[in-house]
């Protein structure tokens, strides 16, 4: 007998988005139900069609079968299909897993309805039990139910079949940046209710504590008993029926046999509203009662009153315009790929919001719900985003009537279960699909349905962004060129929000210019802000031995973006696969393991809810939240000298950098508001350049950090450094080998010019490494031209061909007490316009293994993204200084360096003191190591220090997707100068 469910053949009709499953509702079932996780019985079929057959191996559930040693690993696409076939097309060869257990029914389930709820598979789900066909569902980021009730018996043994099929016609239009995996990738459930049952529960509030709950109810027994009733309490607090809303149902002839509705309402007395600085919740229980009333069913909710609704131009949130510091997020972990725990979940969030973000895009899909749960009780503002991303075909398939069932079912189901949440405050259509007739479709049923938040749809906004027509209300627009958002905003054409749903791409060593857009962004009515792309480096934790996933095993062997020996971050082609995007899945502000890259210090600094300001000697401070006080926050005053001067007495530090540090108490100003305060220290005038920090941290237990957390480090310059005190020359000769190079004991290679950098991936994507290359630029060779000696210096004047022309490099080598004095001037022809960078490079002897300095830091630190890096003295172990990126690159730079040491457990080594702040990187790589390897397991440490010293310093923007950096950060050709001195410690 032909298979009802295979007869469907799912896989390739796209009309068929589901068949004997549940409508998607918003009623809490966790509490009592059976979890079904754990070690299921699994064999991986060539096509669903295949006969599955008797030998069977175990796989656990949640979790996909692509990390789990199958013979069908991860690939990684960014919008091209991993395969050929058109719409509605899926490949014959089909990978397709069967699961089965047994289960036992409960027998106290007797009578009771019995549903079994699989949290997310993909891409589609067939459902068997005991040979017979139950249901089918498609869309692999949300949950299906199906009602068992006809084919289990309480009490009795029942033989469950999930069958999962990875490749449909759904996959076009799943079609996402992320890792294609299979499997059941959230929890399986089984749960019974009462044949008299809720079957929605829909929650409105108001922030002057308004309440109204609508809850529908259905038997299944079809026919709805006689005084059945709903009751209600919110913390305590009873609600009461809505009697307008009774009269209007018998008046407009809505009462049915077959579908009940109840409407409940209250208004909370000085109620606590809920934003994303207060996330105040409240515990919400609807009860449905029989006429006799005893319980039939319960569903238990957590209530935030808010309202979102957008004026003019603006996104108000409780009447408040709100900056969206957002970031994108996927439901991700490096061990088991789709699958996320709900401690990961939070985790993830803590993160985030301890780096001052208060917003997530899902994307591109629904998020594992239990994330919703956690931004509503940690506080974020959430863009729920349906699953529907058509990349690589989207224009086919925009207007497309056979998906338009899909594109309507996937963003009402995405609605009906997240509407409850307060931090969701935005619907989102998908992503990168076009614009067409089944967005239009979707939208008018959201509006339908859910009036209460607004819509948003990259793809309709880019039509035009002020378009009243389009479906999207607001401007959304992703990478938009700075310029061109402020120019939108200055045009007095504007009519919608512009919040970017992505900018800022986080490739790699990247997010140049990120304050210059929140600079613009705060100084810019109209503009509110936007989501960097993205919260994670989506590196799969691989043994290179065998290159296959480490999986659940490979607990514990990485820390702080660094693998164990035999591991390694994969990232798109380290599977095998042909088709394939590379390292582009490597683009979070996070690695893999959920370390911190650089660019979140500068986030975190760009969001404080401290500003710090002097101005005409007067320091004020500024409260930059939305709604909340400074009381939840403590704070240190810290003041810095540089430079010499006399210490104040208790001073601590660097002999050339004292510190005095003080307890700050924040004053009491409100949201947005400033104060002056009067200055916590005396500044000792010859103290040089000074620095003033107010380290910021919580003052107690917060629900996302110990009390004691750094929250920020506003810092600001209280006086400048004096200028560069010329030295005396020594009598003791400088010493210059024959071809002009520097001779000095602690140097393994003289410095030399440098104007190449190991290509992060922004210089690769954005096209300028190509032009560097071809240039020449990193296969410099040096021809010595002249060497000179007079009144004890040496100038050594040396030329480096470039297809661009010569370049002219000059030093003069000075010798002075302890040490030497460097000079040194670059020409650049007029054609060699944005290298990426020019200064010295030399190498150390082994055995420096410590860099002192002062300068910004501790974290890495580059010209167009060094907001977050206070100047100050910072000491680092050299192994520590590099950052590992995915793919190995340009990394370890540290901005506005004024000094440095570098010196071995004895305390030997040397000094080097700047003209003035540089960018300086030291590290165990040259730039030809880095651009050797793929992977960092292939690097080799050098045993001494690789040391680049710059005058200029290219900035790093954000080209691999997105606008490149701005023109005031490139390197113009002409004439360069920079000095330094060499002294030995």
């Amino acid at each position: 007998m032909t298979d009802p469910l295979l007869a469907l053949r799912p896989w390739e009709s796209p009309e068929v988005t589901s068949w004997g499953r549940l409508p998607m509702n918003a009623v809490d079932r966790r509490t009592g139900a059976l979890s079904l996780d754990g070690s299921w019985r699994f064999q991986l079929l060539p096509t669903p069609t295949a006969t599955p057959v008797l030998a069977w191996s175990s796989l656990q559930v949640p979790g996909s079968w692509t990390t789990q040693d199958t013979d069908d690993l991860p690939q990684y696409t960014n919008f091209q299909m991993p395969w050929g076939e058109f719409p509605p097309t899926s490949p014959a060869a089909n990978p397709t897993g069967v699961y089965e257990r047994e289960v036992d029914v409960p027998a106290e389930w007797a009578g009771r309805r019995i549903v079994l709820q699989v949290g997310a598979a993909e891409s589609v789900l067939l459902v068997h039990v005991d040979g017979r066909p139950v249901g089918v569902s498609k869309d692999s980021h949300l949950a299906a139910e199906f009602d068992l009730s006809d084919v289990v018996r309480p009490g009795e043994r029942a033989s469950l079949r999930l069958t999962v099929v990875k490749w449909s016609d759904a996959s076009h239009i799943e079609d996402q940046d992320q890792w294609w995996h299979a499997g059941i990738t959230r929890s399986v459930l089984l749960y019974a209710t009462d044949p008299l049952r809720l079957t929605d529960v829909t929650v409105r509030t108001r922030c002057d504590g308004g309440l109204r709950v609508d809850c529908q109810v259905r038997d299944a027994g079809g026919t709805l008993p006689e005084g059945w009733y709903v009751t209600g309490e919110l913390d305590g607090h009873l609600l009461t029926q809505d009697a307008e809303f009774e009269r209007f149902k018998e008046e407009d002839g809505r009462v049915s046999d077959f579908l009940g509705e109840a409407r409940l309402t209250t208004v909370v007395e000085n109620v606590r509203p809920w934003t994303a600085e207060t996330p105040a919740l409240y515990a919400l229980t609807v009860r449905l009662h029989r006429a006799d009333g005893s319980l039939a069913d319960t569903s238990h909710h957590r209530v935030g009153f808010r309202e979102v609704e957008i004026r003019g131009r603006d996104l108000l949130l409780n009447g408040e315009r709100v900056y969206i510091r957002g970031v994108n997020r996927h439901d991700f972990h490096p061990l088991t790929g789709r699958t996320v725990s709900y401690d990961d979940m939070r985790a993830d969030l803590v993160t985030l919001k301890r780096f001052g973000f208060n917003a997530i895009r899902t994307a591109h899909y629904p998020n594992d719900p239990s994330l919703l749960d956690l931004a509503d009780e940690l506080g974020f503002y959430v863009v729920d985003e349906a699953n529907i991303e058509a990349h690589d075909h989207a224009h086919e398939i925009a207007d497309d009537p056979r998906y338009l069932g899909a594109f309507v079912d996937r963003v009402s189901r995405m609605v009906l279960r997240d509407k409850n949440h307060p931090s969701v405050i935005i619907w989102s259509l998908g992503n990168e699909s076009d614009y067409g007739a089944g967005h239009d479709a979707a939208a008018g049923w959201v509006r339908r349905h859910d009036p209460a938040r607004p819509l948003q749809y990259e793809g309709a906004a880019k039509l035009g962004w002020a378009d009243p027509k389009v479906a999207s209300d607001i401007a959304c627009p992703m990478y938009a060129p700075l310029e061109d958002c402020v120019a939108h905003a200055l045009s007095g054409k504007q009519t919608k929000p512009l919040i970017q749903c992505e900018y800022s791409h986080a490739m790699g060593n990247s997010n140049g210019t990120l304050a210059d857009h929140w600079a613009a962004i705060e100084s810019t009515p109209g503009l509110q802000g936007g989501f960097i792309w993205e919260f994670w480096d989506h590196g799969i934790l691989q043994r290179v031995n065998d290159g296959r996933p480490a999986g659940r095993g490979g607990a514990g062997l990485y820390d702080n973006g660094v693998t164990a020996p035999g591991h390694r971050w994969a990232y798109g082609g380290d599977f095998g696969e042909t088709i394939h995007d590379g390292a582009f899945i490597a683009d979070g502000v996070v690695f893999p393991d959920r370390t911190p890259k650089p660019v979140m210090y500068e986030h975190r600094e760009i969001a404080a809810p401290v500003r710090l300001a002097y101005i005409g000697g007067e320091l004020r401070i500024t409260n930059h939240q939305h709604f909340r006080g400074l009381e939840w926050l403590a704070a240190e005053w810290e003041l810095s000298l540089a430079d010499g001067g006399t210490p104040p007495a208790s001073g601590r530090g660097h002999p050339h950098l004292a510190s005095l540090a003080a307890s700050a108490e924040l004053p009491d100003v409100r949201a947005g508001e400033s104060v002056a305060v009067p200055m916590p220290f005396t500044l000792p005038e010859d103290g040089g350049e000074a620095w003033l920090t107010l380290r910021v941290t919580t003052a107690d237990e917060e629900a996302w950090a110990p009390r004691g957390t750094e929250v920020c480090v506003p810092q600001v310059r209280l006086r400048a450094a004096a200028p560069m005190v010329s030295v005396t020359p020594a009598d003791s000769p400088v010493e210059v080998d024959e071809d002009g190079l520097l001779v000095h004991p602690l140097l393994t290679a003289a410095p030399v010019l440098s104007l190449w950098r190991t290509p992060t991936d922004n210089d690769e994507l954005g096209g300028m490494a190509a032009r560097w290359r071809a240039w020449g630029l990193d296969t410099l060779e040096r021809k010595v031209v002249g060497v000179r000696r007079e009144d004890g210096n040496v100038t050594v004047v040396a030329e480096y061909a470039t297809l661009a022309g010569a370049v002219r490099h000059e030093q003069v080598f000075t010798p002075v007490e302890g040490g030497v004095r460097i000079d040194e001037t670059a020409q650049l022809p007029a054609a060699l316009v944005d290298v990426p960078r020019v200064g010295s490079v030399f190498e150390t002897v082994a055995g420096l293994d410590v860099l002192e300095w002062y300068g910004q830091g501790p974290w890495e630190s580059y010209p167009d993204r060094s907001g977050g890096a206070p100047v100050g003295h910072h000491s680092l172990p050299v192994d520590e200084l590099f950052t590992p990126y995915l793919r190995p690159q340009e990394s370890g730079g540290r901005h506005g360096v004024r000094r440095f040491t570098l010196s071995a457990p004895d305390a030997t080594g040397f000094a080097v003191a700047l003209d003035e702040p540089r960018q300086v990187t030291v590290t165990r790589y040259r730039a030809g190591d880095l651009a050797a390897a793929t992977h960092h397991d292939e690097l080799v440490p050098r045993p001494g220090c690789v040391v680049h010293l710059d005058a200029a310093h290219r900035g790093l923007g954000t080209a691999s997707c997105g606008p490149d950096t701005s023109p005031g950060y490139l390197i113009p050709a002409g004439t360069h100068r920079w000095s330094w001195t060499l002294r030995v410690l």
